[in-house]
């Protein structure tokens, strides 16, 4: 946090104005021109969702050339499954992975170089207008006091308001490449040129996660964060924990371990497990929510478990007997 005393007034038709100071500000809001001295926001929100990537991946992966027997309770696939069923050599993914990442990164920095994404100085006026919003709220429930309207009015705008945004941003993410997704899996054309890249990776890996068709690349991830961060008007810097964050949780869901203590695979259902039965061929019309969250495959049934498979394969041999 930054410490400003910048002070801000409220006032309305009928009563006299009351001001207060503004006492800080959290650090995606600090109204220095670059958090870090010397470089633009805008290379920095570019250059932190890659070095992520790679920074994740690269301990997947060293974990998979470990020999440490606890590690084999958490493998969802042997290590020599990998190998024998992958239709891509490691090379290849890295090469295409990086393509990716190149495109994403010149996209990027054109998009977050436009106006809309400059760095925002004074707070007061908005601060301003959501105490003259709630002020009548809180007379309501005998909240009169100048100081719990500050509190009240700051804690909306510099964490409930952002928090909102990355919620809805997370939705419009998730939606956009459910449906996306799955249009890909049931037109047999979109399957054949794009989405069939993917799924050369039978058993996924952690920095095969972006491998695919340049053109999905763009479409699914590249203009699906975009749009999100677009219509939640973020910030640049609240782009970048957007994106960062984006990254990760898509890499962790192709890691190829199922860990109880890994943090983005508690919070949410959608998680290495939940993706990786998609990536086989009795899940592969299913779960195509990612990287958030299962509403959508919940709500419109396509949402697979491993229950699901046993019960399916029990039936399956049921039936043959």
């Amino acid at each position: 946090m930054s410490t400003v005393n910048s002070t801000t007034c409220l006032s309305t038709v009928i009563d006299e104005p009351i001001c207060f100071q503004s006492s800080y500000e959290p650090v995606y809001y600090f109204p220095r021109a670059q958090l870090v001295e010397g470089i633009q926001d805008a290379y920095i929100t570019m250059a932190a969702p890659v070095i992520a990537y790679w920074v994740l991946s690269l301990f997947f992966h060293y974990l998979d050339t470990c020999s440490w027997k606890w590690l084999e309770a958490y493998r969802i696939h042997p290590s020599a499954e990998v190998q024998s069923k992958n239709l891509v050599s490691r090379s290849s993914v890295v090469i295409a992975v990086i393509f990716q990442h190149i495109i994403q990164t010149v996209l990027g920095l054109w998009w977050l170089s436009s106006e809309q994404h400059a760095i925002t100085t004074d707070h007061s006026a908005p601060i301003r207008q959501i105490a003259l919003t709630i002020r009548p709220l809180l007379r309501l429930v005998g909240v009169a006091d100048v100081q719990r309207l500050r509190q009240v009015a700051e804690f909306a705008y510099w964490w409930a308001m952002p928090a909102l945004q990355m919620f809805l941003a997370m939705f419009i993410i998730d939606s956009w490449q459910y449906f996306l997704h799955r249009a890909m899996h049931v037109n047999k054309f979109l399957y054949r040129q794009l989405h069939s890249w993917h799924h050369r990776l039978y058993v996924p890996y952690a920095f095969g996660a972006l491998y695919n068709h340049p053109l999905e690349g763009f479409l699914l991830d590249t203009l699906g964060t975009a749009m999100a961060e677009s219509l939640t008007a973020m910030t640049t810097r609240q782009s970048m924990i957007l994106f960062t964050i984006s990254t990760l949780k898509t890499v962790d869901d192709h890691c190829g371990y199922s860990f109880p203590w890994d943090p983005l695979q508690i919070a949410s259902g959608n998680n290495a497990d939940y993706h990786d039965i998609h990536h086989q061929v009795i899940g592969i019309k299913s779960n195509f929510s990612q990287p958030f969250f299962v509403h959508w495959d919940t709500l419109l049934g396509t949402r697979m478990t491993r229950e699901d498979i046993r019960l399916r394969r029990e039936g399956k041999k049921n039936k043959t007997q």
